[in-house]
């Protein structure tokens, strides 16, 4: 799913938690984790809401959660962010934090 600014506040104030993956398609490191987070996207379908910001395309976003870096990847419960990963990891670290945020 693409996130941007006309549809992340609806996805953030929804009920599932919502995981948000800031890349960009020149980034290695983007490349190197998107397929991850695709798999997670319909491994937590109904559970958890996945989607991609292109910091090249969408601007408001990322100066607003202060993305500096990418990959950057937040995490939202309740409508709150409650996590923030920057840089590349592994699929069972990324899944661990599936996990917690559904805890």
């Amino acid at each position: 799913m693409v996130i941007d600014s006309s549809n992340f506040d609806g996805l953030i104030g929804g009920a599932l938690p919502v995981v948000v993956d800031f890349w960009a398609e020149w980034c290695g490191p983007c490349r190197m984790i998107g397929p991850m987070v695709e798999e997670l996207a319909e491994e937590y379908s109904g559970r958890v809401v996945v989607g991609k910001c292109n910091v090249d395309h969408e601007r408001t976003l990322p100066t607003k959660y202060s993305i500096r870096n990418i990959p950057t990847i937040l995490f939202f419960k309740g409508g709150e962010l409650v996590e923030r990963h920057v840089g590349a990891l592994s699929k069972g670290d990324l899944k661990a934090k599936f996990e917690a945020l559904l805890a």
